[in-house]
């Protein structure tokens, strides 16, 4: 048996360091798109470049009183699956194929991102309160799992195609 890390947890704890970027308030998420081992983008929420970061300003959604997976778009910030997708497209790099570990359950207006960029699986340390988020990823047939970072621990849950191409990176 092999004493490594398996790939998964790998990359699950890249993640992690990279959500330790993240200027939101509420929630630090992380998330790295990978293809044949290989980190193509990695993304962490918080506010566009050259705005002010919630850190410095404030939480919007904490002054409003918005509660965890509703209105999106009552939020200074990105999601980091959104800017996972952005920096692919400004160094020009194709994420169709690719799998995205992230330390939050995308929700569901990042799912509808990463079915259009044709992703292949999803890799998720925590689970997010967006239950249409999981139903569409199983609609267009995309692998998606709830891992732990304890690889003998297994997977804590599973929703997800049974024939997968998108096997663990």
């Amino acid at each position: 048996m092999d004493p490594r890390l398996p790939w998964p947890q790998y990359f699950l704890r890249i993640a992690q360091l990279v959500a330790e970027r993240s200027t939101c308030v509420r929630r630090k998420v992380g998330a790295v798109a990978v293809k044949d081992k290989r980190i193509l983008a990695t993304g962490y929420n918080g506010a566009p470049s050259g705005v002010a970061h919630c850190l410095d300003v404030g939480c919007l959604r904490q002054r409003l009183g918005v509660p965890s997976g509703e209105r999106h778009e009552l939020c200074r910030g990105l999601h980091a699956e959104q800017n996972v997708i952005l920096q692919a497209a400004v160094h020009g790099i194709r994420l169709e194929g690719s799998t995205l570990y992230c330390t939050t359950q995308p929700c569901v207006l990042c799912t509808k991102m990463l079915i259009n960029c044709r992703v292949a699986a999803i890799y998720y340390l925590e689970g997010y309160p967006d239950p249409l988020s999981l139903e569409m990823l199983a609609e267009a047939d995309i692998m998606h799992q709830r891992l732990s970072l304890d690889p003998r621990a297994g997977e804590t849950s599973t929703s997800c195609r049974e024939d997968s191409p998108g096997t663990l990176e």
